[in-house]
């Protein structure tokens, strides 16, 4: 990897003092360097993050190509047609990544207006969009993208924040991935994109919508200029990567194009892909001086930059030309043929149409679809579109309506768990391959309310005899616990009541122990206890009137679950024969002396 970033532009530590002036009045107190994913979601207090995303590693400075006017005589520049460019094709696991992440913050920070076209320039310029593309069915890199260690030598000096976890180096951090995170800034940052429950910055998935939250972040709309500016001086602190990024960001927005994973144009200052892929597409070899290359062009630094040669700066070296035959945009009336999707002629459910779930509890079976060819075979690498459609509240993990999802090697999408609100209802579920609106299947979902919580067994907690004195009261508490299938039943409704006899057909005793009420009121049955989260219930204190005797209290459940428990109140106790009354004395003691109170003047 260090001669792939060797030739990338390295930032020298003397920035003049005017660029230094300028840096400050942009990345000013809003970029996002500056806060963390929580706190730029309005929650949360993850540590501030205080270095730019990619740790100012260094960067891809090729520029969007340029065409000439076709008048004789001139050289004037004019902006290319990015759909006639091989430029504009951007690996199709790279292109879904990029939207998908849209379309997620979009609903979840809608404010921001992120531009999936923006995802775009920064892949562009960090990676050149993931080395042309170079991932897996899943959109993880089939090899690591590491930028050179964070080591203080032209560039920011980061030791090491991740035991090597993310990039292998144990000494300093080193920028990761297609939007290349330092690991300190993607412990914040990272976002699990595709569903599968890891957060990777080594897939494309994962990396676009993290990418995406850091330049949402403080409240930022980055349909405003300034905004969109402080955003991407947040990942990295350069006015020429500003620049850079803004020209790429203009070019795609002119329009683009899907080319398979792996035939992406790569950057000129980028080694090609040691990793086998399909790449259909013509090289320069260089040429004599003077000599035109496959591409059509000569006498420029980059393809179609229309700067001349700098001696030393590689101009001889190979490059990646324009593809023979110009590649065509998308047609607006049908998808572009080259596609995997455009392949695709039927979408087929596998597993059962309906899904049942209780509410608060997730779907069992996660529904998946398998795309065919005319031929019945799978196509991998479609772009399948799961959308959540009804009243009830079921969601995607993140409480997301929408994934996308590629199918892999045998054709087939598997859509993230499904997760039931508390809403019971009924819901659509249709799945779909994205650009093919004829295309799709649905899945009828059903939601379920909880059952009411329910006991199959009622038990007294501890065996000490109940006894109170008539008159008085109980002092031990009467606890109880339910069970449900041998598990603790939480929150099931309970009445107590005290009753005649054990019987269920036993009518109110009037008489003997009782409850109070608010008022203080004896109070014979209560309709309105519940079991707690373990199950268990403590009774009211008990009280005693003056009937002394055996007494019953019935506590039952909704479901016919009963408990019954006996009391006992004693008769009052009574003074001994010979036992002087409080405030007399025993016979035969004189009464104590008393005096009358003497008058004044006496």
């Amino acid at each position: 990897m260090a001669a792939q970033f060797g030739r990338r532009l390295r930032k020298s530590a003397a920035t003049s003092a005017v660029t230094a002036v300028a840096m400050a009045a942009l990345t000013a107190s809003q970029a996002p360097s500056l806060l963390s994913a929580e706190q730029a979601t309005g929650g949360g207090s993850e540590p501030v993050h205080e270095n730019p995303i990619d740790g100012g590693s260094p960067y891809h400075t090729d520029l969007p190509p340029l065409n000439t006017t076709n008048r004789p005589g001139t050289s004037t520049p004019v902006p290319g047609r990015p759909e006639r460019s091989a430029e504009a094709g951007l690996p199709a696991s790279v292109l879904a990544a990029y939207k998908k992440a849209e379309r997620t913050l979009a609903d979840r920070n809608p404010g921001c207006n992120l531009p999936w076209e923006l995802l775009a320039a920064i892949g562009k310029v960090e990676s050149g969009q993931a080395r042309g593309g170079s991932v897996d069915a899943e959109g993880t890199t089939l090899r690591p993208i590491l930028g050179p260690k964070l080591d203080g030598n032209g560039f920011a000096r980061i030791t090491d924040t991740d035991g090597g976890e993310f990039d292998g180096d144990t000494t300093h951090d080193r920028a990761v991935g297609p939007m290349q995170f330092i690991p300190s800034t993607w412990k914040n940052w990272g976002a699990d994109g595709n569903g599968d429950g890891a957060k990777n910055p080594n897939n494309i998935y994962d990396a676009a919508l993290a990418a995406g939250r850091y330049l949402c972040a403080a409240g930022r709309d980055l349909s405003v200029p300034e905004d969109r500016d402080r955003a991407i001086l947040g990942y990295n602190r350069s006015e020429e990567y500003l620049r850079t990024v803004l020209s790429w960001f203009e070019y795609y927005r002119k329009g683009t194009h899907e080319v398979p994973d792996g035939t992406g144009v790569l950057p000129v200052d980028l080694d090609p892909d040691p990793v086998p892929v399909d790449r259909n597409r013509a090289r320069d070899t260089g040429g004599k001086k003077g000599d035109k290359g496959s591409s059509g062009r000569h006498g420029s630094g980059r393809p179609g930059s229309g700067r001349p040669h700098k001696p030393g700066d590689g101009a001889d070296k190979p490059r990646p030309s324009e593809p023979d035959e110009p590649q065509q945009p998308d047609d607006p009336n049908g998808p572009d043929e080259s596609t995997p999707a455009s392949r695709v002629t039927a979408l087929q459910r596998i597993g059962a149409r309906n899904l049942t779930a209780t509410a608060g509890t997730a779907f069992t079976e996660p529904p998946r679809v398998r795309a065919e060819d005319a031929k019945g075979k799978p196509v991998a690498k479609v772009p399948v579109r799961f959308e959540i459609r009804g009243g009830t509240d079921t969601r995607f993990p993140d409480r997301a309506t929408r994934v996308t999802v590629l199918t892999g090697s045998d054709g087939t999408a598997r859509a993230p768990k499904l997760l039931a609100g508390e809403r019971a209802g009924t819901f659509t579920l249709h799945a779909g391959v994205e650009g093919r609106l004829l295309l799709g299947t649905d899945y009828t979902g059903t939601v379920e309310a909880r059952p009411a919580p329910q006991a199959d067994a009622l038990v007294r907690v501890g065996d000490a005899p109940l006894t109170a004195p008539a008159g008085g009261a109980f002092a031990d508490p009467l606890e109880v616990r339910a069970t449900y299938r041998g598990q603790a039943a939480a929150g099931v409704p309970v009445t107590a009541s005290f009753v005649t006899s054990g019987l269920l057909g036993s009518a109110e005793n009037d008489e003997g122990p009782f409850f109070k009420d608010a008022a203080g009121k004896p109070v014979r049955t209560l309709k309105t206890l519940k079991t707690g989260a373990n199950g268990a219930l403590k009774l009211p204190k008990i009280y005693a009137d003056d009937q002394a005797g055996t007494f019953r209290l019935r506590v039952t459940t909704a479901e016919g679950t009963v408990l019954t428990v006996e009391l006992t109140v004693t008769e009052a106790t009574t003074p001994a024969p010979g036992t002087p009354s409080p405030g007399t004395s025993a016979p035969g003691t004189p009464a104590p002396e008393t005096s009358a109170p003497k008058s004044s003047g006496q």
